[in-house]
């Protein structure tokens, strides 16, 4: 709910900037992956397990807006449904929580664990990076909310937990045990750290009302890190990292993908690093051709997996799930 409520708050204040007399009511609905947190997620068989409910409600029209996670949305949406805005991006990185705060000045904290650490996460991409880094660590699955998870220090047998820095960002829990993990250890997932906000696709009310949050510089890069998923076949179940960021130069707007795809046991991690120049000025504006900025940033998605599959990804993507 916290995200839901974090969203209404921004889109309260875009109302207010506009003039317009918008008003928000919150509706909670508890999804197979909320209610569940026993069974790992590579067992439910299916994709959505966080989206399903929420998006079958939005369908029936018992609610107009829909908040989510954006890495736990499969890569095509329902019929009848768009993904109309996403607001401002938390911290995409991992993150690390130890039992014990880390040395003073150290900025690798899972270097300085000792061999054979226990370290909680269920989650096949950050298992495999970390394997690939410290093949000594011993992962242990965990499930639950961020405090359910961050519970888990407090009793006997983990020396650390990954979560997503965005989450701890958000609820305001960051304190001296987390560390945000460098992405050149372990790459984030596609959509880490941003949230998307769901309507339905013939409620141009609600449709237009969103939009007054939306980000083009976020919704580009979004763009570039899930079509790179979905050119290469993965899920949240598959070791695939994705990153894009931006860089200027000379008035010059450069979209950046890192991706990234391993093996479960991190014996094998495939790492590619593509660049394009984009038909952007300096500030975001409402005059640029989102349509066309969008085709690039799927291009660039399209070329970053080109070298990843002659790197020989097509053979990790094909092997069976650890």
């Amino acid at each position: 709910m916290w995200q839901a409520r974090w969203v209404v708050t921004q889109l309260e204040a875009a109302a207010r900037r506009h003039g317009l007399p918008l008003t928000f009511r919150l509706k909670e609905i508890r999804t197979e992956g909320d209610l569940d947190h026993t069974t790992p997620l590579a067992a439910f068989g299916q994709r959505g397990v966080f989206v399903r409910a929420v998006e079958q409600a939005l369908l029936r029209g018992e609610v107009d807006v829909a908040v989510h996670s954006l890495k736990d949305l499969p890569g095509e949406q329902p019929p009848g449904l768009v993904l109309a805005a996403f607001p401002v991006r938390e911290d995409p990185r991992d993150a690390a929580v130890l039992r014990q705060p880390p040395r003073e000045g150290s900025s690798d904290a899972l270097a300085h664990l000792p061999a054979g650490a226990r370290i909680g996460t269920g989650s096949p991409r950050r298992i495999a990076h970390l394997r690939h880094w410290r093949p000594d660590l011993e992962f242990v699955p965990i499930r639950g909310n961020v405090d359910t998870r961050l519970g888990k220090l407090q009793e006997p047998g983990l020396d650390a937990v990954i979560l997503a820095a965005a989450g701890l960002r958000r609820l305001g829990l960051w304190d001296g045990r987390m560390q945000a993990l460098d992405p050149a250890v372990c790459l984030p997932a596609a959509g880490q750290g941003a949230l998307a906000v769901e309507v339905r696709a013939d409620d141009h009310i609600a449709r237009e009302a969103v939009q007054l949050i939306d980000d083009l510089s976020i919704r580009l890069a979004i763009t570039a890190e899930r079509e790179l998923l979905a050119r290469l076949g993965g899920g949240c179940h598959v070791p695939i990292g994705a990153l894009a960021t931006w860089t200027e130069s000379r008035g010059q707007r450069w979209l950046r993908l890192m991706a990234s795809v391993a093996d479960p046991t991190g014996s094998r991690l495939l790492v590619a690093e593509e660049s394009r120049l984009m038909d952007l000025p300096a500030t975001d504006s409402a005059a640029v051709n989102a349509a066309a900025a969008e085709a690039a940033a799927r291009a660039l998605a399209h070329h970053t997996a080109e070298v990843l599959m002659g790197k020989g990804a097509g053979e990790l993507l094909r092997e069976p799930r650890a």
